[in-house]
């Protein structure tokens, strides 16, 4: 299955949509929106994972990696809306706990 990208952002904060499966064979696709959007200096970004099937650890990876970039830049990265599948994983390996999960991302004008 495909993963669909797409970015919206508004004075320093990014809404990242990922939809489809995030797997070993897609993560690519959101690691080089999250990269682009690290080199823009974005302060705040927000991923909607609203549209994710299924995650692995891949995915997972690559979220970590990209929360672990923006901390150090002084920003923050927050999931939104993660279905049950991908909250039971973030449940299971903890990371629940190590990112900022709100139950929807806000409505931005896309960029």
């Amino acid at each position: 299955m495909e993963l669909n990208v797409s970015t919206a952002s508004q004075e320093g904060h990014a809404v990242v949509t990922a939809t489809g499966e995030l797997d070993l064979y897609t993560a690519p696709r959101l690691q080089a929106a999250l990269a682009g959007l690290l080199r823009d200096r974005v302060d705040r970004i927000t991923v909607d994972l609203s549209g994710v099937e299924f995650c692995d650890s891949t995915g997972m990876n690559v979220l970590l990696a990209a929360m672990k970039r923006l901390k150090e830049q002084g920003g923050a990265l927050d999931l939104a809306a993660p279905r049950p599948a991908v909250k039971r994983i973030l449940q299971v390996t903890g990371l629940d706990t190590v990112f900022t999960v709100t139950d929807a991302a806000p409505a931005l004008d896309a960029g």
